[in-house]
């Protein structure tokens, strides 16, 4: 799945994931491929990104939002 992770300033991360994990208003939930449609708030707290390879990246964020549509999913953050 395509993975855009942006803030106001600047992008934080583009590219391919296998699963993100976020901190969800209601709760910390994961996205893998197919997930189904989703629009959801985000509050403080760490974004995690699998890579196809494995690596794993975090990101710090103090609130944002998540849209995840045929594979692609765009989080904007703070």
């Amino acid at each position: 799945m395509i993975v855009e992770i942006i803030t106001p300033e600047k992008k934080l991360f583009g590219g391919e994931a296998t699963m993100i994990r976020v901190p969800g208003t209601m709760g910390s939930f994961q996205i893998l491929n197919n997930h189904a449609p989703i629009v959801s708030t985000l509050e403080k707290g760490i974004i995690t990104v699998r890579k196809p390879e494995g690596e794993e990246l975090s990101f710090d964020i103090t609130s944002g939002l998540i849209e995840c549509k045929k594979n692609k999913i765009v989080i904007l953050v703070e």
